[in-house]
Parts: C-alpha cells; sequence; structure tokens
C-alpha cells in the first residue's frame, strides 16, 4: 500500500506510524448509536400493551382538552370582567352625561332669582330682566345646536308639525298654518318636539253657493 503525506489525507482520516491512512469512523459509531436507541424505543414502544398505548392517547387528549378548558374559562373571565367595565362606564356617562348642559341651565336659574329678588322692582326693569334671561336662554340653546322651525305662514308638514285644529280662512290657502300654539324645535335636524299649530282649510259653500 503507497505512503501519502499527512496533507493529503480526508477530515475523516488520519496516518499510522507506516503513514497508511485510518479511517475515522467515530462520527458514525455515535450515529448509529443514536438510530440504535431510536429503534430500541420504537421496538420498546411496539412491545407495549394495546391497553397501555390507549390509556397513554385517553392522557394526552385529557390533558388538551384540560388546557382548552382553562383557556375556554380565562376567556369567559375575561370576557364577563370587560362587559362588567363597560356597563359601570355606560352608567356614569348617563349619570353625568348632562353635566354641561346643567352648568349652562343653573347659571340661567342664577338670573331669574336675582330678577325676582330685586328690592321694588317696576314692570320696566322686570321686563328688561326677563329679557335678557329669554336672550341668555335662546343663546344657551343656539350653542347646543337646537334650531326653531319656522311655522307661521308655511305649509303644514306632517313630520314637524301637530295639528290641533283647522279653521276655515278665505285669505290663505288650504292647510295653511294661521296660527302657532307652541314652538317646535330641532337639533341637528332631528325633531325635538312639533309645532303644535293651527291650519287653514277651504271655507263651506253655502246652500246659494251650491245652487249657483
Amino acid at each position: 500500500m503507497g505512503k501519502k503525506n499527512i496533507s493529503d489525507q480526508g477530515p475523516d482520516s488520519f496516518g499510522n506510524a507506516n503513514g497508511e491512512d485510518i479511517v475515522d469512523i467515530s462520527g458514525d459509531a455515535a450515529s448509529l448509536d443514536a438510530r440504535n436507541e431510536t429503534l430500541e424505543d420504537d421496538v420498546e414502544e411496539s412491545q407495549k400493551d394495546p391497553l397501555e398505548l390507549l390509556q397513554d392517547e385517553l392522557k394526552k387528549k385529557e390533558d388538551e382538552i384540560a388546557k382548552q378548558k382553562h383557556d375556554f374559562l380565562l376567556y369567559k373571565a375575561e370576557t364577563e370582567n370587560f362587559k362588567k367595565r363597560l356597563r359601570k362606564e355606560k352608567e356614569e356617562f348617563s349619570q353625568y352625561a348632562n353635566e354641561k348642559l346643567l352648568k349652562e341651565l343653573i347659571l340661567i336659574n342664577d338670573n331669574l332669582e336675582r330678577a325676582f329678588s330685586a328690592v321694588n322692582p317696576t314692570v320696566e326693569s322686570m321686563k328688561e330682566g326677563v329679557d335678557m334671561i329669554l336672550k341668555q336662554f335662546h343663546s344657551f340653546l343656539e350653542k347646543e345646536k337646537v334650531e326653531l322651525i319656522e311655522s307661521l305662514g308655511k305649509k303644514f308638514d306632517p313630520s314637524i308639525h301637530e295639528v290641533l285644529c283647522q279653521v276655515e280662512s278665505e285669505e290663505h290657502e288650504e292647510n295653511t298654518i294661521t296660527e302657532e300654539f307652541s314652538k317646535g324645535y330641532q337639533l341637528n335636524g332631528r325633531i325635538l318636539r312639533p309645532a303644535k299649530v293651527v291650519i287653514s282649510k277651504a271655507p263651506t259653500k253655502t246652500d246659494s253657493e251650491n245652487a249657483d
């Protein structure tokens, strides 16, 4: 057998004293041992009693079910806590939603009390005080986007008007609003209160007119 230089030897070989190549099989031996262990495990598994195998599978399924049950209960608890928190926030919002409006109304109430607590008020001074309070109230409604529904002289519209009665009129076209008992208001186009009105209708013809 010919001799080789050490530099010519492969990574898995080494030279002996005579310069001959000797193959290093330590890596293959380790791989072989691992395969043998796997085979031994497979053999051991195959040698198990079928009942034991079923029990092992059942244990795995029970563990999976227990984990899923735990996750479900955790999710359910989190959902219930979220619902309670949402319900509490909703109740608090309902209690304090009108806080800003009430503060404005309190200011108007203060002016009313001042007007009625004035010493020896005259009719003129009372009128001026009420007029000032009325302007303040109108400003409050305008600030809150509450708009007055114009009714007098308009055609009756059932979506914004409520008819109290009809009155015969020769001066107005039929279904024209001739009188307003209470004003109507709307908020951003949504009716808060319809206007209560009186509308016109055509006069009833007399017997002579019918004959003509």
